[in-house]
């Protein structure tokens, strides 16, 4: 199944594109700017790296999971790869860092203040709806990822998901990965 860049584009603009851009463009609006040449240098690689990072899990979603990043809209096939098999959430991962690069860069303690909202939201999210929804969907196959792929620090080495069980083991190859 292709993944259209409609589904993508619009999953974008309402998810990330509101929290990165829209949320720290109004309070930027309504505080002004703060520039510090430190702070830039420190923000400025952070927002890089978190666009990078986020750019990077779109399209795995796309072409490995054959979804989009949107709860309405979700993958049919479960992403394990590349930034995935360090940390579970790394597109929220780079959303904070683009949020905490940000503030940095404008000098803003609203925006340092929407980052740990967004943060706290999305950890509760997580809990609550989204790990419990990707277990109905991937089951075994997602309980294994879950229980050798932390939530948020990434773990050192990439997790490679143990294929050699065979048939009648908890993971099914062909549907699991």
């Amino acid at each position: 199944m292709h993944v259209s860049g409609w589904r993508h584009a619009r999953a974008i603009a309402l998810l990330p594109g509101t929290v990165a851009v829209v949320a720290p463009a109004v309070l930027i609006a309504r505080d002004g700017v703060d520039f510090a040449p430190l702070l830039v240098a420190l923000g400025a690689p952070l927002l890089v790296a978190g666009f990078l990072m986020w750019l990077w899990t779109v399209r795995l979603f796309a072409r490995i999971g054959k979804g989009t990043l949107a709860p309405w809209d979700p993958t049919t096939q479960l992403v394990v790869e590349g930034p995935y098999a360090h940390a579970r959430n790394p597109m929220i991962t780079g959303v904070l860092a683009a949020l905490v690069g940000e503030a940095l860069i404008f000098g803003s303690t609203a925006i340092a203040i929407w980052a740990a909202i967004f943060a706290a939201i999305n950890h509760v999210f997580f809990l609550v709806y989204e790990e419990p929804s990707i277990e109905r969907r991937f089951g075994d196959a997602y309980r294994l990822y879950k229980r050798n792929v932390p939530r948020w620090l990434p773990r050192r080495a990439a997790w490679r998901p143990n294929l050699s069980e065979g048939p009648g083991s908890s993971v099914d190859r062909a549907a699991a990965f």
